[in-house]
């Protein structure tokens, strides 16, 4: 019998069998954030174990309160500060060179195929895309991380969703993520990996990708991941030609062995078909309420937002920025009373989108552009809505409360946000495309 790429990885990385069921796993990189890891940090501290298994494996970065907002945000920052300068963790991103840290860290090229990754912070799936096992685990779990370089799991089942057609007009990577959502539902996936595959994945980016993997997390999984190909050499090849002397088939050829066999066992299999799929958005509190945008009638938005970890790459504010330069040359820019705010999820992508002219297409139609920051996504900084408001958000979370008290988040792909800023209520998007 075959081994999925998940088996494989555990295989791989498994130290310890403490008990049945549990597998001691090392890790390759642990990612820290200002708000869960400070907990951690205090209460190393607390033990008198301030240490940390190996600096070059820990990336650090503040990101979701950036700027601070307040004395309480900025001692949360300070104490991450202060550790990685302590233990000398050289790949800490402060203000100015941080970014959403689901975006900032694959930018980097800090995740390769065969990786095992954990973070405190649940959409660590992100990382799956790269054909790595990534996880979010709790304080304790994390605290073990960072002190030992290891981290215990359940060897999960897999659940193998294949994805055939081609993408119709106005549906993009989030559509389908939020149709296997719907059809897992919230609970689906739970203590189970999600593995994306078939003609439809392999069409996409890295970034598309990691949109899939990064909502894995939403219908209970693990994780999620992508089997790892030319695509993931292309992306990762700054970062690693000098590994396979500048041979980009060498590269190939290695990564291929990080993929599930073709006899490998699944928990269950899900087919979807998306050549029929229409451009969707969530109802409701929860990320399986799901459900085309043209039959949702006339919902009034007060908010658009763009970015976060799942739909703030260069990408996706390619594809929000075409919709509102054709609005703009209809003489249309967001209707009035919405308010539209677009914050790129890395220095780098926001660069890029300031040199290709992106950034001045959004203010000409009335967005504020942010600064990279997760603040929005949980209701922190930077876009949190107040009583009664609705959002059509790219975030990957829509709970009762999530970007503000007594709020209500649609999420939706970048072009039906973008394209609802300007209608000034939830819409199709191809009529802007």
């Amino acid at each position: 019998m075959g081994k999925t790429i998940t088996e494989k990885i555990f295989d791989k990385h498994k130290i310890d069998d403490p008990f049945p069921g549990t597998a001691v796993l090392s890790l390759d990189v642990v990612m820290c954030h200002e708000i869960t890891t400070p907990i951690a940090i205090a209460d190393l501290e607390w033990r008198g174990k301030d240490r940390v298994f190996d600096a070059s494996k820990i990336k650090a970065v503040i990101d979701h309160v950036t700027p601070s907002k307040d004395s309480k945000s900025a001692a949360q920052a300070k104490i991450l500060r202060d550790w990685a300068r302590r233990h000398g963790i050289k790949d800490f991103f402060d203000v100015g060179s941080n970014g959403v840290c689901h975006a900032i860290f694959p930018e980097k090229g800090f995740i390769r195929p065969g990786y095992t990754v954990i973070m405190g912070d649940s959409h660590t799936c992100t990382h799956g895309a790269f054909g790595a096992f990534a996880a979010g685990v709790g304080t304790t779990d994390l605290e073990v991380g960072i002190l030992k370089g290891v981290c215990a799991f359940r060897p999960p089942e897999s659940i193998r969703v294949d994805i055939t057609g081609a993408l119709p007009k106005g549906v993009y990577a989030k559509d389908v993520i939020l149709e296997v959502i719907r059809r897992l539902t919230v609970n689906g996936a739970t203590d189970r990996v999600i593995e994306f595959r078939g003609e439809t994945v392999d069409a996409m980016s890295m970034e598309e990708r990691m949109t899939l993997c990064n909502m894995a997390i939403e219908a209970g999984g693990t994780s999620g991941l992508c089997m790892p190909d030319r695509v993931t050499v292309d992306y990762l090849w700054p970062f690693i030609s000098s590994d396979y002397n500048n041979n980009i088939d060498a590269a190939v050829k290695d990564f291929a062995g990080w993929r599930s066999d073709a006899d490998a066992s699944y928990a269950a299999v899900l087919m979807v078909d998306v050549s029929k799929l229409e451009p969707a958005a969530t109802v409701g509190y929860k990320p399986d309420q799901v459900r085309p945008v043209k039959e949702l009638g006339d919902v009034k938005i007060d908010q658009v937002y763009i970015g976060s970890c799942t739909n703030g790459r260069i990408s996706d504010l390619r594809i929000a920025a075409s919709v509102v330069k054709s609005a703009l040359t209809n003489g249309k820019k967001l209707a009035p009373g919405v308010r539209g705010i677009v914050s790129p999820a890395t220095p780098a992508i926001y660069r890029q989108a300031l040199e290709e002219g992106l950034l001045a297409i959004f203010m000409d139609a009335g967005y504020c552009v942010a600064n990279p920051t997760c603040g929005a996504c949980l209701g922190m900084s930077t876009g949190v809505l107040a009583e009664g408001e609705i959002c059509v958000s790219t975030t990957n979370r829509n709970f009762n409360g999530r970007m503000g008290k007594g709020g209500m988040v649609h999420l939706a792909s970048p072009a039906t946000a973008a394209a609802s800023g300007i209608a000034g209520r939830l819409v199709n998007p191809r009529e802007y495309l």
